[in-house]
């Protein structure tokens, strides 16, 4: 399940990118994908996820928790939104983190479904 899978494609011809258009050949638009809204999920959607916490630890790392937990690294962005964290750098040993074990409720909480 690609996160984009339910993302609008669209065809960018608007006058402001015409002189990126001209430099790629002068192609007549540019296929996008629309911008994605994400939600961070709210007390009512934690409460009806089933999680669980996970002690992090030197080595750690988002994709290695996600090929653990969802058989797919490509999911890492889902802990790392799930906890609000940008990037790995940002939790320090002995930090404490939760993880959405029903991928696709945890998607949903996300907006990203």
């Amino acid at each position: 399940m690609p996160r984009y899978k339910y993302t609008p494609i669209l065809n960018n011809d608007i006058e402001f990118y015409e002189f990126l258009r001209k430099k790629r050949n002068n192609i007549k638009n540019i296929v996008q994908y629309d911008t994605q809204i994400m939600y961070n999920p709210s007390v009512r959607d934690r409460m009806n996820l089933v999680s669980e916490k996970h002690v992090w630890k030197y080595g750690d790392r988002f994709y290695k928790l996600a090929d653990q937990y969802y058989s797919d690294v490509n999911y890492w962005w889902v802990i790392a939104w799930y906890n609000g964290y940008m990037t790995e750098v940002d939790i320090f040993p002995g930090d404490v983190i939760s993880i959405p074990l029903d991928l696709e409720r945890a998607l949903m909480a996300l907006g990203s479904y």
